[in-house]
């Protein structure tokens, strides 16, 4: 079922602002003042982007600093995050309460979570020949179920009566490790055909068909799809550009076949409605809007860093929302930044790192 919701992301210029001390109105850091070193892990899914952030916020911005990110996927992340083996975590799907409270119970004080960019979840071709080849959400599913095995299957010949389909069987890829790109992939999935619902539901972590073969991380899925005749899977579009992949339109809510660009992410983006726990899915997309797209989110803690460390942290996620060389970055890369008043409400949130001591 269709629904318009409070539009939360959108193109707009970066408001440079750099947040201090957790609780100091208006605090500022002086440049160059701030060392140490961060330790995170988490989702491939932002790999590319946070891999550029951190190489110029240490080069550029604060040059004492190291940030060092390990991408394990979003459930390695998750947790990482909860064992209290890193400073922050990452992932593309949020906490939720039993996880939050296993946070609070470990670290003894509560956690803070945030997005802070969105992707597109692309649907990536072995055959260049197929590149912009249209598919539905119910055609996916029946190709990850086993249902349907061969591109010239009548299901697939109706979306595309221009393209002559090859009757090579498809190999359709999955992720093989705790993925948030999974996540995003069979949320949509879930959402939108009623027997995946049933068969498989959303999560991280799926009992995938016997017919899918594995890949680890998104780099892994790309791999395996660009080596196998007749591979499909879905990456982040970032690594889909990275590998040279053809890529598939999909079908959004209004019935408009979309490709994962930059403007048609941004669009989705722009449906989600973000309430003040930061807890959100990014579904039922329509207009000029991609239809499988998600969000990134960091969590760390409001206590238990030592002050250079929290300094550091609240430092690096502010600039890495507000400034115009980061949204650049996430830009070039394919990914969607928020929006202004979206980035003023996290920055907010990121000031309440170790907030507690």
């Amino acid at each position: 079922m269709r629904k318009r919701l409070v539009r939360a992301a959108a193109p707009a210029a970066a408001l440079l602002l750099i947040a201090g001390c957790a609780g100091d109105d208006a605090a500022t850091v002086t440049r160059g003042s701030l060392s140490g070193r961060l330790a995170g892990s988490g989702a491939t899914f932002p790999e590319p982007l946070f891999e550029r952030w951190m190489s110029h916020y240490g080069t550029h911005v604060e040059t004492g600093a190291a940030i060092d990110y390990r991408p394990v996927g979003s459930g390695g992340g998750i947790e990482q995050f909860l064992a209290g083996t890193v400073d922050f975590g990452s992932s593309e799907r949020y906490l939720r309460q039993r996880e939050l409270a296993v946070a609070a119970d470990v670290r003894g004080c509560d956690a803070v979570q945030f997005p802070v960019v969105f992707g597109a979840v692309a649907i990536v071709l072995n055959d260049e020949a197929l590149d912009g080849m249209v598919l539905t959400a119910e055609v996916l599913a029946r190709i990850y179920d086993g249902q349907i095995t061969r591109w010239n299957d009548p299901a697939v010949a109706a979306l595309n009566p221009d393209l002559d389909l090859p009757e090579r069987r498809i190999v359709p890829v999955h992720r093989s490790d705790g993925s948030g790109t999974t996540y995003v992939f069979t949320r949509y999935l879930t959402t939108e055909v009623p027997f995946w619902g049933e068969r498989y539901a959303e999560g991280t972590d799926i009992d995938w068909h016997e017919t899918a073969v594995g890949g680890d991380g998104n780099a892994g899925v790309a791999g395996a799809v660009r080596d196998s005749a007749g591979g499909l899977g879905y990456v982040n579009q970032s690594h889909a550009d990275e590998a040279g992949l053809a890529t598939a339109r999909v079908v959004n809510e209004d019935g408009t076949p979309v490709a994962p660009t930059l403007e048609a992410t941004t669009a989705a983006s722009a449906e989600a409605e973000i309430p003040d726990n930061f807890q959100f899915a990014i579904d039922d997309i329509g207009g000029a809007g991609y239809p499988i797209t998600g969000a990134n989110w960091i969590f760390a803690y409001t206590c238990g860093y030592d002050g250079d460390t929290a300094a550091l942290l609240r430092d690096f996620w502010t600039w890495a929302l507000n400034d115009a060389t980061a949204d650049r970055f996430a830009a070039d890369l394919g990914y969607a930044p928020m929006s202004r008043s979206l980035k003023t409400r996290v920055t907010e949130e990121i000031r309440h790192i170790n907030a507690d001591g």
